[in-house]
């Protein structure tokens, strides 16, 4: 199923505002949908063995590239997660397709 979704969805980020940029609660999945952040907490896993792979020891990088976030209230950055979920990536704007790339 992973396979069918990165190879099907590409992802368009249309504002590089972070307070535009989404991030959901785990606290309100655990209730709601608990399955689906299992599999939320499984993609993340796997996405950062890859990071881990690629910037051996980087420990900052894992933690901005994390599909959690732990600061505060622990919560799904959305972006992230549809960024890792597809095979392509752009923003609407040539400067917002090369901020995604630097930071998220």
């Amino acid at each position: 199923a992973w396979k069918i979704t990165t190879q099907t969805c590409a992802y368009t980020n249309h504002t590089v505002l972070p307070e535009a940029l989404e991030r959901w609660p785990t606290s309100m999945f655990e209730n709601m949908l608990p399955r689906h952040l299992e599999i939320i907490y499984e993609i993340n896993s796997n996405h950062l063995k890859r990071v881990s792979e690629r910037y051996p020891g980087d420990v900052d990088k894992l933690r901005n590239l994390s599909i959690i976030e732990e600061g505060g209230e622990k919560c799904i950055n959305m972006a992230r997660l549809a960024i890792v979920g597809s095979h392509a990536v752009n923003g609407v704007a040539f400067i917002h397709s090369e901020i995604i790339k630097e930071t998220m």
